[in-house]
């Protein structure tokens, strides 16, 4: 596999503002491992490679199992997931599927029950920002297996 062009270097301005909005996500309050398995589900959902390769070692730096990574997309079906990482995975897959189906009055009110108002915005910019990097990095042919955490 080779990647078709560095996205980085060319619009290194666009890259700046898209890495600022995840930093301002990691920020939100939200839990990391919540915000690793939104990115991880959208990714799957996506058929990202290069950002489940990322947000996988991700998981694992962050201390999430190999029973839940590889449980995640069958997440439905699992005990491994508590009430609010259910909520989570089930707007991530509603937003990331967003021209199938949009976010029904049903998830909404049930996601209120787990997340106030304020976290509600910030998982939703977790999803939409995932996907705009998952949009890059399938369209560009970003290569999957190089990334490490920081600190490794």
């Amino acid at each position: 596999m080779e990647a078709r062009l560095d996205y980085k270097s060319l619009a290194p301005e666009s890259f700046k503002a898209l890495l600022s909005l995840s930093g301002h996500v990691h920020r939100s309050g939200l839990e990391k491992k919540l915000l690793v398995l939104i990115d991880m589900r959208a990714s799957q959902i996506n058929g990202c490679a290069y950002c489940i390769d990322m947000h996988s070692k991700d998981a694992r730096a962050a201390g999430e199992t190999e029973q839940r990574l590889y449980a995640l997309s069958a997440w439905r079906d699992t005990p491994f997931f508590t009430d609010r990482e259910q909520l989570a995975l089930e707007w991530t897959e509603a937003v990331t599927r967003i021209a199938d189906h949009h976010v029904s009055d049903d998830l909404y009110a049930r996601a209120r029950e787990h997340f106030t108002e304020q976290e509600l915005v910030a998982l939703n910019l977790a999803v939409a920002t995932i996907n705009a990097w998952n949009r890059m990095a399938i369209a560009f042919r970003s290569v999957p297996g190089a990334y490490q955490p920081p600190g490794k």
